[in-house]
């Protein structure tokens, strides 16, 4: 009988000791009922229009916890306004990272912002996980394992509108607007890039402008009298709609390209929607606000998810419909990590995406990532806007 009673205190044993085994966490923001995350948002400050985002974040997990969390374990997320301000995202980040003791930060917003934090959160072996910018330096597996991206590289996308330039409209005269930023410069730089030795002839005027400068009337002005008939706009926010307005008020029309980043719903309705009218720009995304995607699934569900958890925002915003599906896809990385949440874990999954899918990627379109290449999204397609609808020119692929 004690031999008996030794063995089934031993199994017993075995099994908790495997159970426990079984679950494996890292340092910190994670335990058997609770997964904790972070993130900076301009949630105030010049790009505030980009603060739905993290608003559709903290209601896309309550409704994840209202339904039982992930793996059983309540998502809790703080979503800290750094004003588009890079010392406030310092100060966010490490409070958030030393003092609240977060797992990971997600879907933080901001080239500059997230530049200003990558060595740390690196350092700290802190995942940067799915980052809202397409700044070509935030690909670097080699010297920030810890950094991943959300959007489509904004050098890709540059590349694909000069070569639609030089299929279209080779004699083109181009005027550049560009935030002097590493924003602005990686639009730039793909963009020249992929002209090659055609770009001394087709450029005829570049301006730049801070993101903090009240009015780019000036440079505008500048770009139309140098005779440019293309207009390369790589502005962001309201600068964006001030040079929509401006236009409209100079009577300038040009061919007007307008960076994917700086075309959502709220930002064309702030300039009016017959000032975009005509404007070409390239995504991997669906629209929300788009009439013709009216009866999409994905889209009537997000309406849905914004009527019972904002209903006081506009459900028609592309920059918050982009933002619930970006959660999608953390919902479905941490699903896929089981018990094993360890930075590592986490971002080996972030690293090896095949084909994922997501409500707002257009059909065809995935997310594909290697731990030697983090760039998701390789597939845009062009489109011009008629001042209601989005019309699609053509779908292209890059290497």
């Amino acid at each position: 009988m004690k031999t008996l009673l030794g063995l089934t205190a031993a199994a017993a044993l075995v099994f908790s000791s495997a159970a426990h085994a079984q679950k494996k966490y890292g340092p910190q923001g994670v335990s058997d009922t609770e997964i904790k995350i972070g993130q900076t948002m301009p949630h105030s400050g010049p790009a505030s229009a980009y603060g739905i985002m993290g608003r559709v974040h903290m209601g896309y997990f309550q409704m994840v916890n209202e339904r039982g969390g992930i793996n059983g374990r309540k998502v809790k997320l703080i979503s800290a306004d750094d004003a588009f301000s890079p010392p406030k995202t310092v100060e966010q980040t490490r409070k958030m990272v030393e003092d609240d003791g977060v797992f990971i930060t997600f879907g933080s917003s901001g080239t500059a912002a997230q530049s200003a934090v990558q060595k740390y959160l690196n350092a700290k072996k802190v995942p940067q996980l799915l980052i809202s910018t397409g700044a070509s330096k935030f690909n670097d597996p080699k010297t920030f394992p810890y950094t991943t991206q959300i959007l489509h590289l904004y050098p890709t996308e540059g590349e694909i509108y000069a070569q639609y330039l030089m299929d279209t409209k080779p004699d083109a005269k181009v005027g550049i607007l560009m935030q002097n930023d590493d924003f602005g410069r990686d639009f730039v730089k793909g963009f020249k890039s992929k002209l090659g030795d055609k770009a001394a002839k087709m450029i005829v005027k570049e301006m730049t402008f801070e993101v903090v400068d009240p009015s780019i009337d000036s440079q505008v002005l500048a770009l139309k009298a140098s005779g440019a008939d293309v207009l390369f706009n790589a502005s962001l926010g309201k600068q964006t709609a001030q040079v929509l307005k401006k236009l409209a008020e100079v009577d300038w029309k040009p061919l007007h390209i307008v960076v994917s980043t700086s075309v959502g719903q709220p930002i064309l309705q702030a300039a009016g929607l017959q000032t975009a009218k005509g404007i070409i720009t390239a995504t991997p995304t669906k629209r929300a606000s788009q009439p013709s995607n009216a009866n999409d699934p994905d889209i009537v569900a997000y309406k849905a998810f914004m009527q019972k958890y904002l209903p006081n925002e506009d459900p028609t915003n592309e920059i918050g419909f982009s933002a619930y599906s970006w959660a999608v896809v953390l919902e479905k990385l941490l699903a896929s990590c089981g018990d094993e949440l360890t930075p590592e874990n986490i971002l080996s999954k972030a690293t090896n995406m095949k084909g994922m899918t997501s409500p707002a990627l257009l059909p065809g379109v995935t997310y594909n990532t290697t731990p030697t290449d983090y760039a998701p999204v390789k597939t845009l397609e062009i489109q011009t806007f008629d001042g209601a609808d989005w019309k699609t020119i053509k779908k292209v692929s890059v290497n």
